[in-house]
């Protein structure tokens, strides 16, 4: 019995680097907004969070029918006495209430094996709803119950339509079985958090003041800002305006920091913001900062491999050019690569005099205020 559960674990843990793949830049974009950096425990926590609900949802829905044109259940698709199972237990075993050497026979029969199953499913989510989201009891009995009923939905239903028939009974104590274990990790969880990190606590003695902005974070930045100026320009170059894409880089990176203090929208998202020397952020530093990183190399790619501009030259003038802006594209890639191994600077960075700096979120700006007076004691 306990083999059919390996089929459907292992495609849990075959599946789970693609869900994480997808599951890491929302991960990201969330915790830097919340939290303003990235705990090791929390992501830990949460990672595993995604793979225990994928290994929930292979364990319920699989295996499926061989085909979308699946036969309905013999007996009916619907249970809805409650605790049937006991009665179903206690039907097909030995068990005489007047003789206990009866009693261990109710621990092999398969009603008692699914039941047992269904509890310890929900066990894990009750501890994570307990540990973790510090949910109050009622909550959790209303999320393992709507777990549960999701679930049963889902099969009843054969995947919302996707076959023909329901391949799975909805048994309403499915329902109750789940719910119990969600409560019973829930208990759990209160009664081991004592030796475990308090969640609440993660960030209390974290030094905010060294945390750097990472390239990670940098990254989701420009993917963030590029989803908003690439669709920006090409809207710009439909219009009779000239030059849309350095119009458009002109407001998007030199203006727009400029009037709100360093933050592009993809850097709002990331709570970070660029800052001049001496905490003073010029229009003139954010000239240097953004025609280095998108006039200059950009500005030559494009002039001389999508421009008129390499027709007019002469073909051997042409030839060595591009070749020299293929090497100074080749030089800035490795720069990058050092500068991220070594966490240095990017040139650009030091000749503008200007650099990115996390800003934190209230709540972690507070809770840092308060914990430096009982440092301090």
């Amino acid at each position: 019995m306990f083999e059919s559960y390996l089929f459907p674990i292992s495609y849990a843990f075959m599946s789970f680097p693609v869900a994480a793949l997808l599951f890491t830049l929302p991960f990201l974009i969330i915790q830097y907004r919340r939290y303003g950096y990235i705990h090791k425990l929390r992501a830990l926590i949460l990672y595993l969070l995604l793979l225990y609900l994928l290994n929930v949802f292979y364990l319920i829905m699989l295996p499926f029918p061989a085909t979308r044109h699946n036969l309905p259940p013999a007996g009916g698709s619907l249970q809805l006495a409650p605790l049937q199972f006991i009665e179903e237990i206690l039907h097909n075993s030995r068990f005489t209430a007047d003789d206990p050497s009866t009693y261990i026979s109710l621990l092999s029969e398969p009603p008692f094996y699914q039941a047992v199953f269904n509890v310890l499913l929900t066990v894990p989510f009750g501890m994570f709803l307990g540990y973790y989201f510090r949910t109050r009891w009622v909550v959790c009995i209303l999320l393992s119950f709507s777990l549960s009923l999701l679930f049963e939905i889902t099969q009843i239903t054969g995947i919302y339509g996707f076959f023909d028939h329901p391949y799975r009974v909805f048994d309403v104590d499915d329902l109750i079985t789940n719910t119990l274990g969600g409560i019973a990790g829930y208990r759990i969880a209160l009664w081991i958090s004592a030796a475990l990190p308090r969640i609440e606590r993660l960030d209390a003695n974290e030094d905010l003041s060294t945390k750097r902005v990472t390239y990670t974070r940098r990254g989701i930045a420009f993917m963030l800002d590029a989803c908003v100026w690439l669709p920006a320009a090409g809207l710009l170059s439909l219009t009779p305006a000239p030059y849309p894409v350095w119009i458009t880089l002109a407001v998007y990176f030199l203006l727009l920091p400029r009037l709100t203090k360093g933050r592009t929208p993809g850097k709002w998202v990331v709570r970070i913001r660029v800052q001049g020397a001496f905490g003073r952020l010029k229009l003139w530093r954010l000239t240097v900062r953004y025609g280095l990183l998108y006039a200059v190399l950009p500005g030559m790619n494009i002039m001389l491999f999508d421009s008129s501009l390499a027709e007019a030259m002469n073909p051997e003038l042409a030839a060595s050019a591009r070749g020299v802006v293929l090497l100074a594209d080749l030089l800035f890639l490795v720069h990058i690569v050092i500068s991220i191994f070594r966490k240095k600077e990017l040139f650009y960075e030091r000749l503008s005099g200007t650099r990115n700096l996390i800003t934190w979120p209230e709540k972690i700006q507070q809770a840092a205020a308060d914990e430096s007076p009982q440092i301090a004691q």
